[in-house]
């Protein structure tokens, strides 16, 4: 599988971090779209200023039938895609992962299309409230058909769009491509810029002054561009300790300040570069993904669904995604940092790995089929990376077949002891 290129959120400020959170918000797009739809109807007040008048004589009956269907229709459609929209977030909250629905709710598409229908529908009720107070001249009333003509054919491209969105909205196969896209955007931005864009921090880091985190809550970004403009003003080099996805308490250490001592205004500065919230974001942090796309694994083998399918398509994904991460981060050794004052903890393989396959193979360890596919996984990655990688894929690939040698039914034991065989005449068990 393919993915687009993506230069992620790691390179952004803090200000264009929100901006974009804020962009991917339904409410921002749906207004723009309505004010937009508004302005249009207000506009063809104006008709009589263009410099050219209209070859179109057109009746005021003709244009208010039109916007009266607009208007009716677009308010039933509207209705009923904000209803099909909250039953596919349940249908992912249930199926899935609770995880996923906030790449639901940030799809551009799905904002783009309800936006649309918003639009369209205020842009008829302006529409019929100008032209019943006869605002419009003959010329208004020409422009105003054209504009209605165009929001017709807009209308009917995202009628089209919708209805095949539709057709896998909410569904199982549907929330595990949004999860594997988000991941993968996610790791090819830590690709991009390693370390978010400083130096990679040594295990035998010397201790120092620390700065304390003062909330509780998840590390959803960190913006390593004021940090380094921070040192570089005062003269600063800050080991960070944490990375996105790290669940803070108060008193948690954030920083370390090498070689210095600090007072509390530079400390509350710190603070300031950390976003903590309630809840894990897929910007920054590729562990959350590699997660949300084990639960629904953990779920498809749960007894109330017994989907082994759907679990071993999430094994071959969180394969594909470890793949990208392991074979690709040998580039990262050619990057020059872009803050060297500042040192960060590298992504551990043994946390990547265990979020991946650790909890599949306890609940798949009675299921040849699942298992089996997590072996072969796990065998094929102890063969591509950095040792690092190499060595936490071979503790997994140990774990899951010591679980099946524990928990499968006599046959299937056999299976797995052929499976394991044939492995080490290989060389595949690491």
């Amino acid at each position: 599988m393919a993915w687009p290129r993506y230069r992620g959120f790691d390179s952004m400020s803090r200000l264009r971090w929100i901006l974009s959170r804020l962009r991917r918000t339904l409410w921002v797009r749906v207004s723009l779209y309505a004010l937009l739809g508004v302005a249009a109807a207000v506009a063809a007040s104006l008709a009589s200023f263009l410099p050219w008048p209209l070859p179109i004589d057109i009746s005021a009956e003709a244009i208010d039938s039109l916007l009266n269907v607009i208007a009716s229709s677009m308010l039933a459609v509207t209705t009923f895609s904000v209803t099909a929209l909250t039953s596919a977030y349940g249908s992912a909250t249930s199926n899935a992962t609770p995880r996923a629905t906030t790449l639901l709710t940030e799809d551009a598409f799905i904002q783009s299309v309800l936006a649309t229908f918003i639009g369209s529908f205020l842009f008829s009720v302006v529409g019929l409230v100008a032209l019943r107070v006869s605002i419009y001249g003959p010329q208004g009333r020409a422009l105003l058909f054209v504009v209605t003509v165009l929001v017709i054919i807009l209308i009917v491209l995202a009628l089209l769009r919708w209805i095949h969105q539709l057709t896998k909205l909410g569904r199982v196969g549907d929330t595990i491509d949004r999860l594997e896209q988000a991941t993968a955007r996610s790791i090819r931005a830590r690709l991009d810029l390693p370390f978010l864009g400083g130096l990679a921090l040594p295990e035998d880091a010397p201790d120092g002054p620390a700065v304390l985190s003062d909330q509780v809550g998840y590390v959803q970004f960190i913006d390593t561009a004021a940090l380094s403009d921070l040192c570089e003003k005062r003269g600063l080099y800050l080991d960070i300790l944490v990375l996105p996805g790290t669940f803070l308490y108060h008193g948690s250490p954030l920083v370390v300040i090498r070689d210095q001592t600090f007072a509390e205004d530079l400390a509350a500065e710190i603070r300031e570069a950390f976003t903590i919230d309630r809840a894990r974001s897929f910007d920054q942090d590729p562990r959350f993904g590699i997660i949300a796309l084990t639960e629904v694994a953990l779920r498809a083998l749960s007894p109330a669904m017994n989907d082994p399918g759907t679990a071993i398509d999430v094994i071959g994904r969180q394969t594909r995604l470890l793949s990208l991460l392991s074979e690709g981060w040998h580039k990262t050794e050619l990057h020059k940092p872009d803050y060297p004052r500042l040192r960060l903890p590298p992504l551990r393989y043994d946390d990547l790995y265990d979020d991946a396959f650790h909890l599949i193979g306890r609940d798949a360890a009675g299921q040849i089929d699942v298992l089996t596919r997590a072996i072969k996984a796990l065998a094929a990655l102890t063969r591509i990376g950095p040792e690092a990688a190499r060595q936490a894929a071979a503790k997994q690939l140990h774990i899951a077949c010591a679980r099946g040698a524990e928990n499968l039914p006599g046959p299937d034991k056999d299976r797995l002891r052929r499976l394991t065989d044939d492995m080490k005449e290989d060389g595949q068990t690491g």
